[in-house]
């Protein structure tokens, strides 16, 4: 009898509970550089770096994924260079699972500068204003040089707020996109995820699902909300389609990572968010907290010789005090924002170990009952 010699995909989810009061799910996604819990927090290093802090301590404080951005990574320094260094992990000394998003959100973000086709876009540089065409197929081509475990598929997010014909056209050529891009993918040691997109519509986020989970993906992300919608209308939408998401595969909440969306997406079902809010508030003096934001800044904390917060097992937590990070904030000191990035991810981290905990003894409402109470979400 002839062996059967199937091939392992690159990245798989494996499901290991789900929680009783709410249905959400504990996880582990296998990928080619490591294993992830989930729901996992993936920290944003958009130019092949987070922004203010060292490989090596992200490894310290528990990072599962870094999320990097092919836009900015195409326009500088290049993929073709990328490649040659032997790509995103060896490039940025990060040995751990990778992420590259496809652009399709600077599609929306740099609308100004960018002319949407069928073909692909059309966008000017805010570099340099040179003028570029991003293709399914060139997408699919810079990613595979940039080599990280997960690629996303190249979409077009519709803004909040645009009419239902648009998001149609928009949410259509998602799609022929999505089959452009997963004829066009070679590259055997990375997953590609389609995006699921529809607007505020809940039909056509249903719709949406069903074409996508069509194709047969690995994985499904989310994407076209948080993009200025109400945060309940964000919730409803992912309860809309929460019945269509095949169990056996990741769900991903695109640029999602607020503490409050982070519990409430995981309630959802949601396996995976990114969000640059952790690292960008550090670099505004702002440091997250199981009991809400505290802007160091503040002169309360001139004489506060105690840590950014009590229990939290951080470096920036274990060594220094608010009034010393006062001190560099004020002063204009580059530690200042390292040591807050420390804290801020650090706390995201211990808050996704939270949720994990809670979905294991089937408590995660109460966990987010209890976040609420104490003041987290502000």
């Amino acid at each position: 009898m002839q062996e059967i010699n199937e091939k392992r995909p690159p990245v798989t989810y494996e499901l290991i509970k789900t929680c009783g009061q709410t249905g959400a799910r504990l996880g582990i996604l296998h990928t080619p550089h490591g294993d992830i819990e989930t729901p996992a927090y993936m920290c944003v290093g958009t130019q092949a770096t987070v922004k203010a802090i060292l490989p090596k301590d992200l490894k310290e404080i528990g990072a599962g994924v870094v999320l990097s951005n092919t836009y900015h990574l195409y326009l500088r320094p290049g993929h073709e260079l990328v490649k040659k260094a032997g790509g995103l992990h060896e490039f940025s000394q990060w040995h751990g699972p990778m992420l590259t998003d496809s652009g399709g959100f600077q599609v929306f973000s740099l609308a100004a500068m960018n002319k949407i086709k069928e073909d692909g876009v059309e966008f000017h540089s805010h570099i340099d204003g040179s003028r570029h065409f991003f293709t399914p197929e060139k997408v699919m081509e810079i990613e595979e040089a940039l080599g990280a475990d997960i690629a996303m598929a190249f979409d077009e997010c519709a803004p909040a707020g645009c009419s239902y014909d648009y998001t149609v056209k928009a949410m259509d050529r998602t799609h022929r996109w999505a089959e452009r891009c997963r004829s066009a993918h070679t590259r055997e040691d990375q997953a590609l995820f389609g995006i699921i997109q529809g607007g505020m519509f809940g039909d056509l986020r249903i719709e949406s699902t069903k074409a996508l989970t069509a194709m047969d993906f690995p994985g499904y992300g989310i994407g076209g909300l948080s993009v200025g919608e109400p945060k309940p209308v964000m919730y409803e939408m992912l309860d809309t389609i929460r019945p269509y998401l095949p169990e056996n595969k990741p769900h991903y909440l695109m640029g999602v990572g607020s503490p409050d969306c982070l519990v409430e997406g995981a309630m959802r079902g949601i396996d995976m968010f990114d969000c640059v809010m952790q690292t960008r508030t550090a670099r505004n003096a702002l440091a997250m907290t199981f009991d809400g934001k505290k802007s160091l800044k503040q002169v309360g904390y001139r004489e506060d010789f105690t840590p950014i917060e009590e229990g939290c097992d951080c470096y920036a937590c274990r060594h220094f005090t608010k009034a010393y990070i006062r001190h560099l904030i004020k002063a204009d000191e580059i530690l200042a924002a390292q040591l807050l990035t420390i804290h801020n991810l650090r706390f995201t981290y211990r808050l996704m170990e939270g949720i994990r905990q809670a979905i294991r003894e089937d408590r995660l409402m109460d966990y987010r009952n209890e976040l609420m109470l104490r003041g987290t979400f502000n």
